[in-house]
């Protein structure tokens, strides 16, 4: 695709990017069929093909509206169609820098100000999320059901006793996060006693916090590149240790993990935290990629164990098929451990939740869930897994059946 970016723009770091993916761009369309808004919507400017044309032209110095930013909002950023580019088009980042230039030209209304900014604030902050959520469990009948069907009756994973502080030679870092220890506090803990039993000492430092993925899709990105700095300082001491530096950075949230794994290309230009950001990104790494990589020690430990075939649908969140492209991994894991996989139709779609998607395109959320839980009950499991916080409150707050870590089902079984 031909480009000649305005002045405003084209010598900034972000124009030479951005020219450098429109470039890569051959208009073929494979994207569309992928794309979850323009299978429920039909229209051109909802898919990615429309979206980089409406980038493309606002970087040219073309005209910019509310139009625009509505599209540009419709996007899940579920990365799918990155997926089936056969070009390699990393749409995922020409979306951020289009709406940081939409953002700035395009005042938003108040109402959606403050909502925003509400988010902005309080998920990041446990101090501030935790209660948000107990006060929101009280007055849930009294909610708008937008909001109450984001409030869990309960946790939606009990949690169970961390494992007596291990000491074990080999040890990694785990992202505590901002939402997930409030809404589902024992996805931590299961990881924790599931790799103390492969003789790994999993560890969260304190002064860590939100990823910073939250803020930089709500177009926050110096609040986002500050909540990147400030993770890195948490866990550079452990990182650079003489003798004693961590093997991995876990991530138990998909999102987190797709995030955090960029942290050396967001903080590249950043003298003072490339290089640090760099090495944290290389020592990031799934859960599932931990686990597959100590296959040799796991397989024994699930063998030993004779348990009851359970049926379980996996959802496997854009986050960890698109956005890491680790596909497989878990369901290989699931079977290993002897659970029964039912199918699910159309699993490269995204589920609706996207973050704060589910909260802001609250009808497009709705329809996407319920197409994706009829997909994922269509076998009859008894139970839906996941690897996303967000996917797996989003997909409990219209279903029955229990939404559970992955790693939770694996660890029970050993």
């Amino acid at each position: 695709m031909q480009t000649n970016l305005a002045d405003f723009i084209k010598d900034t770091p972000e124009g030479r990017e951005a020219d450098a993916i429109l470039r890569t761009c051959v208009h073929c369309g494979f994207c569309t069929a992928t794309c979850p808004t323009y299978q429920l919507l039909g229209d051109e400017l909802d898919g990615p093909r429309g979206r980089i044309y409406q980038i493309k032209q606002m970087l040219e110095g073309g005209p910019v509206s509310e139009k625009t930013q509505l599209h540009l909002d419709r996007c899940l950023t579920c990365r799918s169609c990155e997926t089936t580019c056969p070009s390699g088009v990393k749409y995922h980042r020409l979306l951020d820098i289009g709406r940081k230039v939409v953002a700035e030209r395009v005042p938003r209304p108040l109402g959606q100000r403050l909502v925003r900014a509400a988010l902005k604030e309080a998920l990041p902050r446990p101090w501030i999320f935790r209660p948000a959520v107990a006060i929101g469990q009280m007055l849930r009948p009294l909610l708008p059901q937008v909001l109450a069907d984001k409030v869990p009756t309960a946790a939606v994973g009990q949690s169970r006793a961390w494992p007596e502080k291990s000491n074990h030679p080999r040890r990694m870092l785990v992202l505590a996060g901002c939402v997930q220890p409030g809404l589902a506090p024992n996805t931590n803990a299961a990881t924790v006693r599931l790799l103390d039993k492969l003789g790994i000492t999993l560890f969260e430092a304190p002064e860590a916090g939100c990823c910073g993925a939250l803020r930089f899709h709500l177009d926050a990105h110096e609040q986002a590149l500050d909540d990147m700095r400030r993770n890195i300082d948490a866990w550079w001491p452990h990182i650079a240790s003489a003798g004693s530096g961590v093997e991995a950075i876990v991530m138990t949230a998909s999102g987190c993990g797709a995030h955090v794994k960029e942290y050396g290309h967001l903080l590249q230009h950043d003298a003072a935290y490339a290089a640090k950001a760099a090495r944290v990104a290389e020592l990031t790494k799934d859960v599932a990629e931990i686990l597959v990589a100590e296959a040799d020690r796991l397989k024994p430990l699930l063998e030993a164990k004779k348990h009851s075939p359970v049926k379980i649908a996996f959802h496997s969140p854009c986050t960890l098929q698109h956005g890491q492209k680790i596909k497989g991994v878990v369901e290989d894991l699931l079977q290993a451990a002897g659970v029964e996989l039912t199918p699910v139709a159309d699993s490269h779609l995204c589920c609706g939740s996207a973050g704060t998607y589910s909260i802001l395109q609250p009808a497009l959320s709705k329809q996407l869930r319920d197409n994706k839980l009829a997909a994922l009950t269509a076998g009859s499991p008894a139970a839906i897994a996941t690897a996303n916080i967000g996917c797996q409150t989003h997909l409990q707050s219209g279903c029955s059946k229990p939404v559970r870590h992955w790693v939770e089902i694996i660890e029970e079984r050993l």
